[in-house]
């Protein structure tokens, strides 16, 4: 994919897209909270993921990060780029974005039985930078109502993300399906990456006894949002992919 370039990136969609990926797909997360000096003191961790354009957390209630949300107390997000592989040069983009805390819902956790509350970030303010070596920074304000856009529920980031976890954390079920369509044993495939993930294809890699295979699965349509883009992973490869 296109390396992120701010310098290239003048249309509002365009720019939002990138800001919306690092938000999907980021290296590191911190957050400051007004008010409160450690906002992680009492929670496991931050447990950040995109809902729509807004920053949105899970947490223990009773923490400093539920009791913020509570009062609405105004927050500073940073993110950095986790876009591509590690030392890319789109690893060099920061996100910067500012709002206010707010508590959406309160949820039981099926794995655990733990009561944790959503704490969602409604945003005031995003700013996309990039700083490199022996370049000048670059700065670009994200329009929100852009950022926000159901169109860029796919984004790089997500698309990413959505690899990555799979190949982590489904390699048995990746296994399993590599070994059905091919006719291969499951004990003679070694291991499957998926790559290249979009929205009408995503390419698989694995290894057998007798090397490296690739092969492009080509949708029966184009996904239009996370949840067919879901559908259509688990019709194609495995039902247990998540």
């Amino acid at each position: 994919m296109a390396t992120l370039d701010l310098t290239h990136l003048d249309q509002p969609l365009r720019l939002a897209a990138a800001a919306r990926s690092i938000l999907a797909c980021p290296s590191s997360v911190h957050l400051v909270v007004d008010g409160v000096d450690d906002v992680l003191a009492g929670t496991d961790e931050l447990g950040m993921q995109d809902l729509g354009g807004h920053p949105t957390f899970s947490c223990v209630p009773g923490t400093d990060l539920a009791r913020a949300a509570a009062r609405g107390a105004r927050s500073l997000l940073t993110l950095h780029s986790g876009l591509g592989p590690s030392g890319s040069p789109d690893r060099d983009a920061t996100l910067t974005l500012a709002g206010t805390l707010h508590t959406t819902a309160r949820e039981d956790c099926d794995c655990c039985g733990q009561v944790r509350d959503v704490v969602s970030m409604r945003l005031t303010f995003a700013l996309l930078s990039r700083a490199g070596a022996g370049r000048r920074e670059q700065q670009r304000r994200v329009p929100l109502d852009d950022f926000r856009s159901p169109a860029l529920e796919l984004n790089r980031g997500y698309l990413q993300r959505s690899v990555e976890h799979a190949n982590r954390c489904h390699q048995e079920e990746l296994r399993q399906a590599v070994a059905t369509t091919t006719g291969t044993r499951v004990s003679e495939v070694v291991g499957v990456t998926l790559v290249d993930l979009r929205r009408d294809r995503v390419g698989v890699q694995w290894v057998d006894l007798t090397g490296s295979q690739e092969r492009t699965l080509t949708f029966a349509r184009s996904a239009s949002s996370a949840d067919e883009l879901g559908e259509l992973l688990r019709h194609e490869l495995h039902a247990g992919l998540c």
